[in-house]
Parts: structure tokens; sequence; C-alpha cells
């Protein structure tokens, strides 16, 4: 059997959960998707012809380095506003490694091979370097860019995907293919019925909720952020996110650096583990052995402190304004918050959103 076989063999009978609290269950269709997208770019060109039972360590190396090396990398016009982009570089090399290294405990499980010789091919599995998350004065800048790139007419929907990202802590397509359904104004949190860690409560804060109550449902679309054609929901946002981080000097950023940032913010402001992995929906043994009974009150409670922290970075307060105000901070509070209703759009309508829950 040769490695391209194999993959297709992955494809229909291998495609399942190999270890942790979801063994023995089928992969989501988007992981699905990624995992064959990345072995059929990179594992079938390099290794496709070569026959299972031959492939070394020597070879996985070789492999991992020319992955590394952009070897596999193309841009690809398929047709109209289509493309392929296949991207190389040491990320590229450590994922599609996981994947090939699954391929091939899949095919000693079915006795196919006797080894998996991912296992010992001596390549960088891991990156080494820290979990990047923004400070205060990152946020202050991102969102001042959300807030100019709102006003040059930027497609809305992007922007408050954006929003919702850094203010839920989130992952990318759990926002960007939210349902109403999984909404849950009155207690305060989202409801997913299915996630990368099955189903899950997050608790999110009153800055989250005064983004969402602004966003007008579509008649007949069950999501939040519908496409613009079709049935699905809106994925236009990578452009937009593009533009956004360069007017805003953030270089790497990326849509789960906005999830690593409610978490140290949630950390950096006193609030507890427990609380941080509920509002994450953290699925690690470890972590959920914390949380596991945490009530959601206390959990929605902390997610609002953290929001507002967030929420008050990104409406461009410094540091001191939101650590150690000023004495006379209320009036100067109904000072900005009075200029922000009278100039209208946007910002007002979530700011009333914001007071009316307050005040209710």
């Amino acid at each position: 059997m040769r490695i391209a076989e194999l993959v297709d063999l992955y494809e229909k009978e291998g495609c399942y959960i190999q270890r942790g609290k979801r063994q023995g269950e089928a992969m989501k269709p988007l992981t699905k998707q990624y995992t064959l997208a990345r072995l059929r770019h990179h594992v079938v060109p390099l290794l496709g012809s070569r026959r299972v039972s031959e492939v070394n360590a020597g070879d996985i190396e070789r492999f991992f380095r020319d992955v590394e090396a952009g070897k596999t990398a193309r841009d690809d016009k398929i047709g109209p506003r289509r493309r392929i982009v296949v991207r190389g570089g040491a990320g590229a090399a450590r994922k599609v490694f996981r994947d090939l290294s699954a391929v091939f405990s899949f095919a000693r499980r079915r006795e196919i091979v006797t080894r998996n010789p991912c296992e010992t091919a001596a390549v960088k599995k891991t990156d080494n370097h820290k979990e990047r998350f923004l400070t205060l004065e990152e946020i202050r800048r991102f969102g001042e860019a959300l807030r100019e790139m709102e006003k040059g007419g930027i497609n809305r929907k992007a922007l408050d995907i954006m929003r919702l990202w850094m203010l839920t802590g989130c992952r990318r397509e759990e926002i960007a293919s939210l349902r109403w359904q999984e909404v849950d104004f009155e207690h305060g949190c989202l409801r997913f019925g299915d996630t990368k860690t099955g189903k899950a409560v997050r608790p999110i804060g009153a800055a989250a909720i005064a983004v969402l109550k602004t966003i007008e449902q579509t008649e007949g679309s069950e999501f939040v952020f519908p496409a613009g054609e079709g049935d699905s929901y809106f994925r236009g946002y990578k452009t937009p996110w593009k533009k956004v981080v360069e007017k805003a000097c953030l270089p790497g950023v990326t849509p789960h650096t906005l999830r690593h940032t409610m978490g140290s913010t949630a950390i950096s402001s006193g609030e507890a583990m427990a609380f941080t992995g509920a509002i994450l929906g953290h699925a690690n043994p470890r972590s959920t052995a914390i949380y596991a009974h945490v009530q959601h009150s206390p959990a929605r409670r902390a997610a609002d402190r953290v929001a507002e922290r967030i929420a008050a970075a990104l409406a461009g307060m410094s540091d001191l304004e939101v650590d150690t105000p000023a004495p006379d901070e209320d009036e100067e509070l109904l000072r900005r918050v009075a200029e922000t209703l009278l100039k209208g759009g946007a910002e007002a309508d979530r700011l009333r959103v914001v007071i009316n829950a307050l005040a209710a």
C-alpha cells in the first residue's frame, strides 16, 4: 500500500479522536476538513508514492524539513474568486506532522504497519514560545483601528465578529458561526450545542451582550452573522482582519490571540483560575476538575469584570482610567457618556444597551 492510498483509507475509516475524553468520537467536520487538506497538500505530494512499510524516521525528518522550508507551499487560482493557498513554514510542518503520526497510528491498529516512524523522528514538535496576548495599550490600538475602519465603511459584520472575539474569548468559528438560538440574553451566556470540546455554556459580560443586542436578526437565517448569499454564515472577515491589525500595528496577531488576551486579562485582574476556565470553555482534564462545579452566576460576574476591563481599553481609556479612576470620575464619566450618545451611531447604540442592562 502507498501513502496516498493510506490517506484515502484514513479519510474513510480513520478520522476519529484517538485520545482524551472524546476518544472514539468522530472528528468535527471542520477538523476533518482541515486535517485531510493538510495531508493532501503536504504529505501526498512529498510521500504519496512511497510504500507505507518502507517509510522510516529519516524519511519523516526530511519530510518535516521540506514542509518547514516551504517546498509544498503554493497559491493557485481555481476559479472566479476562488484560490487554493497552501502555506509552509514551521507551524504548518508541526501540524501536518501530528496529522501524519495519527495516520500511522491508525495504520498500526489496522496491522498495515508494525511501527509508527513519527514516534522516533527527531523533529521540533513544539515552538517553545509563550502564548501571545495583547496588552491594554495594544487593545486600545485595536479598538481605535476598529472605530476607524467602521467610519471607513468596512463590513460591520466583520468588525462585530472581531469585537466579540475580544470580549468573549471564544474560538474563531464559535463566533463566526454563532446562531441566535445559542445566545441566552436572560442568563448572560452562550449555549453551544457542539464545539471543539463538545457542548458548552460560556458566560459573557455586559459589553459582549451590548454588541449582540445591536445586531439585527436577518429574516430567514438562524445565524447572527449570515452570509450575503446562501444559507451559511459570514466568512468575509479575513481581509478586514488584516486591515485592522495592520492599522493597529499588531504584526503576527491572529484571532486566537484575542482568546489568549481574555484569559491573560482575567488572570492578571485577579480572577480565579476556575472562573477563567469557565469563560474560555477549556476541556483540559486538570482545568475541568477545577471548575466543573462552578455556578454560572459567579462565572458570569467574572466575565463581566474582565470584559469591562477589555471594553474600556477598546474604548480608548488609559491604564490610569481603568485601574485608578480620578476622584471626579463620575462627572467625567457622565460627560463622556453624554458626548457618545449625542454623536449617535453604533457606539451610542451599544452604550444604551449597557446602560439599560445595568439599570434594569
